[in-house]
């Protein structure tokens, strides 16, 4: 039985092997147009694909904590990450893969945000998403501070307006939602910021130490408003007010409610993959799985003769509720993921051999064919439980500790071998039972028996 199963996986990976040669080597054959048509089905009724297949762009940033303190920088970087995706997936972007890198000797120390935005190949627009995420900051004034001199684009000196202020504790990163309201008086739009419990706190404490000074509200680096403050604030509300349109004021109520940054990130590095790349890692591997299809399914009619062919129907039906079930999660598919799903053709075909050997093993004992397809199901089960349960905790282990690109691996090759346990115990089964062979005879003991004799 084992050197069945070995075999029956090397006849796939041989077939995967033998479908990557033919296609790099003859692309006038007849499999090569048929895969052809399979991905031009697919570019037809799409499914999501990341970003090695289609195609998009790849961004790096650096993170500036200095001035985080230094127990907040991991609770900062992690919050900037959720900003970030909340804010590409506003745009719709199918799967974004954001993640952290830490300060490390590859990175020269520095904290680094990469962004990976599949079907995105414009820079300027991927930039755009991202920096258009607003960093909220107050500063308070303080007229002891000497006066800052700022060289302007003509060349002029002139002091800076703005150099008094000194930044607070009080960011975007505690603010709670902005609501877009109207002066009752005058109609002129106001942009209200409610802060969470922390940020309360810290907004009182500001106004309550800078009575009879400005404190200004600074957006991007840029001053937005500044009030002077008459009285303490408490409540954790504040407005936002000046010559800006409604349609002004309702965008930036919408950059602040999609999260304003807890740090200010800079572009260090961008990359895009072309999507005539990803085109054609798709045909590589719907070719790849056509021939370890056709290949493991001709191994088990030669092998299994009529229960071999009923298998090729449940492999049949695991390839449509494998892609069914990607449609509909949606599950994203990447090269890594691909091969998870050939994988779990392998591990489909290794039920099957284990259900057969018991058969075999069953017919060998004189019973009936409908006894022993029933003992063959039966007997296998436990070996068809243990084995897919240790591939599935072992998917599972590399879903939850490994990068985006094993994740996809580990993801599709789960949803495989939960399906063909399906496929394997529930459809085949079906089938056989389905043929009602009572007598036994030389026939029906050929096309039940295995390998290349008629009676083992």
């Amino acid at each position: 039985m084992i050197k069945t199963r070995i075999f029956a996986v090397v006849v796939l990976l041989l077939g995967v092997a033998l479908g990557a040669f033919v296609y790099g080597s003859q692309k006038e054959h007849t499999l090569p147009k048929v895969s052809e048509k399979m991905t031009t089905w697919l570019h037809k009724y799409p499914f999501r694909l990341g970003l090695d297949l289609s195609g998009g762009t790849h961004l790096v940033y650096r993170a500036d904590v200095s001035k985080v303190g230094s127990g907040e920088v991991n609770s900062a970087l992690d919050s900037l990450r959720d900003v970030i995706e909340r804010r590409v997936n506003l745009f719709g972007v199918a799967e974004p893969n954001v993640q952290l890198q830490s300060g490390n000797f590859t990175t020269g120390g520095e904290n680094r945000l990469i962004v990976d935005l599949p079907g995105v190949t414009d820079i300027a627009q991927a930039v755009a998403m991202i920096g258009q995420t607003p960093l909220l900051e107050f500063k308070t004034e303080d007229t002891k501070a000497p006066q800052e001199i700022v060289v302007g684009k003509d060349g002029v000196a002139n002091i800076d307006p703005f150099g008094q202020f000194k930044s607070t504790e009080l960011t975007g990163r505690y603010l709670s939602k902005s609501v877009l309201e109207f002066d009752p008086n005058t109609r002129q739009p106001i942009v209200s910021l409610v802060f969470n419990d922390e940020g309360a706190k810290l907004f009182e404490k500001i106004t309550q130490e800078n009575i009879g000074n400005r404190v200004a509200i600074f957006l991007d680096g840029a001053p937005i408003s500044i009030p002077v403050v008459r009285e303490a604030i408490a409540g954790g509300k504040a407005q936002i007010s000046g010559t800006f349109t409604p349609e002004e004021a309702k965008q930036l109520v919408g950059r602040l409610n999609s999260g304003a940054l807890p740090v200010p990130i800079e572009l260090v590095s961008t990359q895009t993959i072309g999507a005539s790349l990803g085109d054609q890692a798709v045909k590589d591997g719907v070719f790849a799985s056509l021939i370890g299809f056709l290949a493991i399914a001709a191994f088990l009619i030669i092998w299994y003769r009529l229960p071999g062919l009923v298998a090729v129907i449940g492999l049949a039906f695991y390839t449509v509720i494998v892609l069914m079930l990607y449609k509909l999660i949606p599950v994203t598919l990447t090269a890594a993921g691909i091969a998870g799903f050939i994988i779990s053709i392998g591990l489909a075909v290794d039920a099957n051999v284990l259900i057969f050997e018991r058969l075999k093993e069953e017919l060998r004992k004189n019973k009936s064919i409908e006894d022993a397809v029933k003992a063959g199901f039966d007997r296998a089960w436990l070996s068809i439980r243990d084995s897919n349960t240790s591939s599935l905790i072992t998917a599972l282990i590399l879903f939850m500790f490994g990068t985006s690109l094993i994740k996809g691996f580990a993801l599709t090759l789960m949803i495989g071998v939960l399906v063909s346990l399906f496929t394997a115990t529930t459809i085949t089964r079906l089938f056989l039972f389905a043929l009602r062979v009572r007598k036994t005879n030389r026939v029906t003991k050929f096309l039940f028996n295995s390998g290349l004799s008629s009676s083992q």
